[in-house]
């Protein structure tokens, strides 16, 4: 029998397949215009779990990743002829054949494949799995400070933008949600001028605003910002769409660089849905739903500021189910793309990201992941050269208001902590509002159980809670019971059985500092305590390293009950707290520290970073951070942006925002 030739076509493949299979890179190669797959290496398998997928053609081997962008950028590839690389891609799919979603990052190389006179035939996809070093990165994120984490990439940029450019947050209201995204177009340059605005108006409506003012840099962004509060001043006074933009065009046509500048203004009732709106040179909204096929709606025939335009207003309305995005041109002329072409793509995009059949199963709320996975999936294939702004809007039905009437009992604070965090929960409020709402509770809870009655904690006395979240964006929290202010025993939790010490009158205080309002109302049967703050959620200020993320993961539930966690292989004593500290457990804390530090003969550092809430009964445990004759103080971390280091610095307690122990060498167990 003839042997096969080493140079024979077979051998070749052979052997190809078992060089392929060796490598840790995953590979595959499809054929014709269908992308059928014609290789798949041992690592692609291994990826894919017991998937059967050669000779099937890339649509119908992966059903699962439709509306993630991955065929059009398989399509890109053949129909371009040019190589195509994608860093940090976020995928979706059954790995595994168990039905469950698993989310992976990959750095993604699609190659075009040609035959003998460069028709290309096919293309070859390589594939790095790199989830790992992304969560990795991610979880450091998470670890850093609150600027940090926010703005580590674009320092003097965002700086600037806040300042001259964009509001400081958007508001939380009963009957809409709302949310925005701002990509730079580069984090190395100043900022452009892209603009976005949403505010509740004195009627009820919510004003919505995104602008563009031609250029970049210090100049744009100052005609900007002067440009977005004219426009915000004179609707929120007036509620008058027209005469708003009067005014901001007659500004435009004297403000360097302002004119030609392109807005568009919706000003919707989120009661009934209705809507009027105007688009100054600006493109036109986009309403989605996820059950109807998206629709944009009719320019109204202005023209650009300053340039001499009638502002005609349209009406028209969103259903219940219906979200209004506005966005800059930025997100359609990317590069590769003519305006039309994109339209149609971002509304197709935009449409699956709604419906939630696109990147599945992200955090947040439904104009959270559209405003963040649109920007994600259109710029994985074509990249961004100018600032996108997306906002949007979508009407949802308020939450009810949460009125509790409970025991006057230490188990109260427990209690109500967790009922309100799960109502500011489904009212969309915003982290800080959270932490600054539950604290508020946990103090006068307290109060009541320390001060409203001769025999405290007594279940025959209540106290009485309430929440709302009124049309303007205000949240109401009271707190109301029947007895009257008497001073507190001296063995109390809040004074941290001393007569007088720190934390003593401290909790109302905190407190007040801690909301926009705050109204005692003392009569004879009781007294109750008003509290407002004015709720709001921040926008995301994105760069293009950031948008391949998603949303960032979802908090955990808050820890029920407050645990001690020793850390033997740290170089010095040292513990890390986690859960809430407040007057059920300050007797139990204050016992581990004397344990712990024996008595205040040694150092102890103290790790604050996993405190949910810190109450002003506990300050005076933490008050040994002090410097005291004979004893050592405790060391306390606490870093920026913590529940903790907000409240220890309320108090002026010291403490350190930098781990003590970063740059510790670890002790020579060896000696």
């Amino acid at each position: 029998m003839e042997r096969e030739r080493p140079d024979s076509p077979a051998g070749d493949a052979a052997a190809a397949r078992a060089v392929l299979d060796q490598l840790p890179v995953m590979v595959s190669a499809f054929a014709g215009p269908q992308h059928r797959f014609v290789v798949v290496n041992a690592a692609m398998r291994a990826f894919i779990g017991g998937r059967q997928i050669l000779g099937v053609p890339i649509r119908e081997a992966f059903p699962d990743v439709a509306g993630q962008q991955i065929f059009e950028l398989v399509d890109r590839v053949w129909e371009s002829g040019k190589v195509l690389t994608i860093p940090e891609m976020r995928i979706q799919f059954d790995a595994d054949g168990s039905g469950t979603v698993q989310e992976f990052f990959v750095d993604w190389t699609g190659i075009p494949n040609r035959d003998d006179d460069g028709t290309v035939v096919g293309m070859i996809a390589l594939f790095i799995d790199v989830t790992a070093r992304v969560r990795e990165r991610q979880a450091a994120q998470a670890r850093a400070t609150d600027a940090e984490r926010r703005y580590a990439a674009v320092r003097g940029v965002v700086a600037e933008m806040q300042q001259a450019l964009l509001p400081t947050a958007l508001p939380v209201l009963p009957s809409v949600e709302i949310a925005a995204s701002y990509l730079l177009a580069d984090a190395d340059t100043a900022a452009g001028g892209d603009w976005f605005d949403a505010f509740a108006l004195p009627d009820g409506r919510l004003a919505l605003i995104v602008g563009d003012v031609v250029g970049h840099g210090v100049a744009a962004s100052a005609t900007m910002g002067q440009l977005r509060v004219v426009l915000h001043e004179r609707l929120a006074a007036t509620g008058d769409l027209v005469a708003a933009l009067e005014a901001v065009d007659r500004l435009a046509t004297t403000v360097p660089g302002a004119r030609a500048a392109t807005v568009c203004v919706v000003v919707l009732d989120p009661r009934d849905g209705s809507l009027s709106y105007c688009t100054a040179g600006h493109p036109p909204p986009l309403v989605l739903s996820a059950d109807k096929e998206a629709r944009y709606l009719p320019i109204t025939g202005a023209g650009p500021l300053g340039v001499g335009s009638h502002f005609g207003v349209a009406a028209d309305s969103i259903g219940p189910a219906e979200i209004v995005l506005l966005y800059t041109d930025g997100i359609l002329e990317r590069p590769g793309r003519d305006v039309p072409g994109s339209t149609v793509e971002l509304a197709g995009v935009a449409s699956d990201v709604a419906a939630d059949r696109a990147l599945r199963g992200d955090p947040g709320t439904t104009t959270e992941r559209l405003t963040t996975q649109t920007l994600e999936l259109l710029t994985r294939l074509t990249g961004h050269s100018d600032d996108i702004t997306l906002l949007a809007a979508a009407r949802r039905e308020p939450a009810p208001p949460l009125r509790l009437d409970l025991p006057a009992v230490p188990l109260t604070i427990t209690l109500a902590r967790s009922a309100l965090n799960d109502w500011l929960h489904s009212i969309g409020a915003g982290e800080q509002d959270r932490v600054a709402l539950e604290h508020a509770v946990v103090e006068l809870v307290t109060n009541v159980n320390d001060h409203a009655h001769d025999k405290p904690a007594d279940p025959t006395h209540t106290v009485t809670i309430a929440a709302d979240l009124h049309d303007d964006g205000q949240l109401q929290l009271s707190v109301a019971d029947t007895g009257r202010w008497r001073e507190p025993p001296p063995d109390s939790p809040s004074t941290g059985g001393q007569e007088s010490g720190p934390a003593r009158g401290f909790g109302l205080a905190m407190t007040a500092s801690l909301v926009d309002h705050l109204e005692i109302l003392p009569t004879d049967s009781g007294t109750t305590v008003h509290v407002r703050r004015n709720a709001t959620v921040p926008a995301r200020l994105l760069t293009a390293d950031q948008i391949t993320h998603g949303l960032p993961t979802a908090a955990p539930l808050q820890t029920a009950a407050m645990r001690i966690v020793e850390q033997p292989e740290a170089p010095t004593p040292r513990i890390a707290i986690h859960g809430p500290l407040d007057a059920t457990n300050t007797e139990y804390l204050g016992a581990e520290l004397d344990r712990l530090t024996r008595g205040g003969t040694r150092e102890l550092i103290v790790d604050l970073t996993e405190v949910t809430h810190l109450a002003s009964a506990a300050v005076a445990d933490l008050h040994r951070s002090r410097p005291d004759p004979g004893k050592y103080p405790l060391r306390l971390y606490a870093p920026a942006g913590s529940t903790a280091h907000h409240v220890l610095s309320l108090v002026n307690l010291p403490h350190e925002t930098t781990d003590p122990h970063l740059n510790t060498p670890a002790p020579d167990l060896g000696a």
